[in-house]
């Protein structure tokens, strides 16, 4: 067991929890913040991407005991005052969910990828989001949503 003190979604957080706790598990279970989902447990599928210090990082293969010290920044941390973060709004303009299982994990994908390049081109979102899995969408609004945000910033 270890004591962790970790910054979530800007409000400081001290827990106990075991060595072996998955990242994705403390979220979900320790801070009962279940917007990050869990499809796979082998960090194939994207949903569980949170930021951790401002990178994107799959919360199912990451120790929370890794994080000790850290920013981590869920899909609940990105509405302000009742408004949603310009991705959630474009991903809704643009369709850019369907069932929305993955969409948590897209939404902080494609918010790390335009901290790190304000103007990308259409193949490099789709290469960008590889890692994330819809079965739903097809991705063309995914990248629309992207785009419409690189376009206003």
């Amino acid at each position: 067991m270890a004591v962790i003190s970790l910054q979530v979604n800007g409000k400081k957080v001290s827990k106990e929890v075991s060595d072996s706790i998955l990242l994705s598990d403390f979220i979900r279970e320790k801070l009962a913040l279940t917007g990050t989902h869990i499809g796979c447990d082998t960090s194939q599928c994207g949903a569980c991407v949170v930021l951790l210090n401002e990178n994107s990082i799959k919360s199912c293969t990451t120790l929370a005991v890794d994080c000790d010290g850290g920013k981590i920044t869920t899909i609940e941390g990105l509405a302000k005052n009742g408004k949603l973060h310009p991705m959630q709004e474009a991903f809704k303009k643009h369709h850019g969910l369907q069932c929305g299982f993955c969409t948590p994990g897209m939404v902080m994908s494609a918010i790390d990828l335009l901290n790190k390049n304000k103007n990308p081109s259409e193949q490099e979102i789709r290469d960008w989001l590889e890692g994330n899995i819809c079965r739903c969408t097809g991705y063309q609004g995914i990248v629309e949503a992207v785009k419409d945000v690189a376009s206003k910033t």
